[in-house]
């Protein structure tokens, strides 16, 4: 979908701010470029919709050479959705969103029909929020009508600049889920810069991490951060990069232990001797579908006499669905002060990920990358094992 061959860019005063650049982004691809300020990245995607035009090499957007095209007709076939948002204040939330559609010839009523659809899409209610001035909306808010207004023409291509900068970090995060999940529908082709690496391996399918206008390493997040390729990577990914990729190594059925199960209508009495000969402590509660109910205390069990698990089972507090990043069950984890969380297939329980299992998946996963095999072929002495 974008392509760069040989890339540079060299101003009249020598500076060079991109340098023989080679790569390319396939369609519905979420790439990010990260690195620190003057490394290049901007530079980078603004020569995709020719708002900076390179010294040399060609860029190809839908197999077309940009440099053949007319860059009015060429932007208006790229979204772009920059830090400070950039609507016009005087133009209500609907005309804002509308702009691009209206400016390559849509009749008025189809691109308000269509800016109202992008509205909803990312949660504003456009009757609420569509006859709204930018002034009377928060960062946050303000934020969303970007992103529908650079999606409301259906480009192709996406570019972001900084995207979620502008906003307070429980915004910030909200945004990126959101825009996630968008994305999960859409498909668009996207060029995100940030300098935030958290940033970086969370909303890319890959990322490109850059020096000196150059590209160090272009490659899945995971493999980044498993499999720095220079020291200058594994410098600018940090110490804590093991850390950084629970964010991007998710929870697999391998992964997971069985404990002790008991039914939710079955006697406590019955229940209670069954895991006395397991020396279980506890146990897992599902219904007789299969389903997560809760969890229940082996000697509240054995203290109940008559009754059944129903009368005893507690909410299970900490789970994750399967596929969830290994982060996410750590969070649950220290959230709830739990030594392990369940996961489910839906309502359906899987199994549990303890401490040491989780710290297993996340070895195996960084030794798979390595190897260039799935996860589920790496063989290790356990720790879980020991």
């Amino acid at each position: 979908m974008i392509r760069f061959e040989q890339v540079s860019k060299v101003y009249p005063d020598g500076t060079r701010a991109v340098d023989d650049l080679s790569f390319e982004v396939a369609e519905g691809e979420l790439v990010t470029l990260v690195g620190p300020s003057g490394c290049g990245k901007t530079t980078t995607m603004m020569m995709v919709n020719r708002l900076i035009e390179p010294t040399s090499g060609r860029i190809l957007v839908e197999g077309e050479d940009i440099a053949t095209l007319d860059p009015v007709k060429l932007r208006r076939r790229i979204g772009y959705v920059i830090q400070q948002v950039g609507l016009f204040p005087h133009r209500t939330v609907l005309d804002n969103t509308a702009t691009v559609p209206a400016l390559v010839g849509w009749k008025r009523a189809k691109a308000r029909a269509r800016a109202a659809e992008l509205l909803d899409l990312v949660g504003l209610d456009p009757a609420k929020y569509g006859p709204r001035y930018p002034a009377q909306l928060s960062g946050g808010q303000r934020q969303r009508v970007g992103v529908a207004r650079a999606l409301a023409a259906d480009p192709p291509v996406l570019l972001m600049d900084e995207p979620f900068g502008a906003v307070d970090p429980v915004v910030r995060e909200r945004l990126q889920n959101e825009f996630l999940g968008l994305q999960a529908t859409v498909r668009k082709t996207v060029l995100l810069v940030t300098h935030d690496i958290e940033e970086a391996v969370r909303m890319g399918d890959r990322m490109a991490v850059y020096g000196s206008g150059r590209i160090e390493q272009f490659d899945t997040p995971a493999s980044v951060l498993g499999a720095p390729s220079t020291a200058y990577v594994a410098q600018f990914v940090g110490a804590d990069r093991g850390l950084k990729r629970l964010s991007v190594t998710a929870v697999e059925p391998d992964d997971l232990e069985q404990p002790p199960v008991v039914r939710l209508g079955e006697p406590a009495e019955a229940a209670a001797a069954r895991l006395r000969g397991e020396e279980a402590r506890w146990a897992v509660v599902l219904n007789e579908g299969g389903e997560l109910h809760g969890w229940v205390a082996a000697d509240e069990l054995s203290l109940a006499g008559s009754g059944s698990v129903a009368d005893l089972a507690r909410r299970m507090e900490a789970w994750v669905p399967v596929g969830a990043p290994l982060k996410q069950a750590f969070s649950e984890m220290l959230q709830y002060d739990a030594g392990w969380v369940a996961v489910v297939d839906g309502a359906r329980f899987l199994g549990v990920l303890t401490p040491a299992k989780l710290h297993e998946a996340l070895r195996r996963s960084v030794d798979a990358d390595a190897l260039g095999v799935a996860r589920g072929e790496v063989d290790f002495d356990s720790v879980a094992d020991a």
